[in-house]
């Protein structure tokens, strides 16, 4: 674990991403590295290549470990293949990914961040109570609130809250592709990346932090209303002190299918650890419209034969 302002020191002097040529050992053939792509295979004879200088530069931080792929290339198609096949409403094209599509299986740059909290709050405790009131015929029971005031402190301690720091992918789906089993990573060596895609960071510590704070911040803010208790809570003020915030740079395993349909660009994932995938499908309008029609025809069928019985 690092201290997250000691990284940033060192991240404020990391230089731009340059492009760099790669020469194949096997082949000999040139691969030009731009963005964040640190590994790949050689486009010539398919030998796997790298770039270390980037993983290696003084002003990067460090990968301080990687999660292997659990999930085989077979398996990975099988699980694609298998959840496209169940997206009864895709156009029969998308289906056909084999020949649309890419399938590649990339190490994506992740930071995972650990924080201690002290929390202050005031607020309400709301509980809920019915009365009768009225009478005759216009009787009947309200429910209302007795709302009490409420002040305290809660402690909340975070492990390996895990927010992806590359661009380019569908942030709600890589999210759903939790959870990732991160304290199971290893010690990062090259030979992990062997044959597959792999991403340096777009984005550094710094920047991925506000989202993974915000996590941390809806957590904080249900433990604080599991303390003030009751059937309803008003929360009026929150001060949170931030204690041992630290971080991990760890290198996560995705199975990525991307297909390119009517001039789309359509993602799906797959975790490479569990296998859960997540991703998105163009719609048929043909299809649609014969779902729709044949329930049509299903309700109208329906009616006649109700009529029918209803006129014996």
């Amino acid at each position: 674990m690092h201290d997250l302002r000691r990284a940033m020191a060192i991240t404020n002097a990391s230089p731009h991403l340059a492009g760099k040529e790669i020469v194949c050992q096997n082949c000999g053939g040139r691969t030009v590295f731009s963005g964040s792509i640190t590994a790949t295979k050689c486009p010539y004879c398919a030998t796997p290549i790298q770039r270390n200088d980037v993983q290696n530069a003084p002003a990067r931080l460090p990968i301080d470990g990687v999660l292997p792929f659990q999930v085989s290339e077979d398996a990975g198609r099988k699980v694609i293949e298998d959840w496209i096949n169940n997206r009864w409403f895709a156009p029969n094209e998308f289906q056909k990914y084999r020949e649309l599509g890419s399938f590649s299986s990339v190490y994506a740059s992740y930071f995972t961040y650990d924080a201690d909290t002290e929390t202050e709050y005031s607020g309400q405790r709301g509980d809920s109570y019915t009365v009768t009131v009225g009478s005759g015929d216009n009787e009947h029971t309200e429910t209302r609130i007795d709302w009490t005031y409420r002040s305290g402190i809660v402690q909340n301690t975070f492990d390996d809250v895990a927010e992806l720091a590359n661009t380019g992918f569908d942030p709600k789906r890589i999210r759903d592709l939790e959870p990732w089993p991160t304290q199971r990573a290893t010690p990062y060596t090259p030979e992990f990346l062997a044959g597959h895609l792999a991403r340096t960071y777009d984005k550094d510590a710094e920047a991925v932090l506000p989202s993974a704070k915000s996590r941390m911040e809806a957590e904080i803010t249900q433990t604080v209303r599991s303390d003030i208790g009751g059937d309803e809570q008003r929360i009026s003020h929150l001060n949170t002190a931030w204690h041992s915030l630290t971080y991990k740079y760890v290198l996560l395993p995705i199975w990525l299918l991307t297909v390119i349909y009517q001039g789309h660009a359509f993602q799906v994932f797959i975790n490479g650890i569990t296998g859960e995938v997540q991703g998105d499908r163009p719609y048929s309008k043909i299809k649609i419209a014969f779902a729709t029609i044949l329930a049509l025809i299903v309700v109208i069928g329906a009616f006649i034969i109700y009529q029918k019985v209803r006129g014996r």
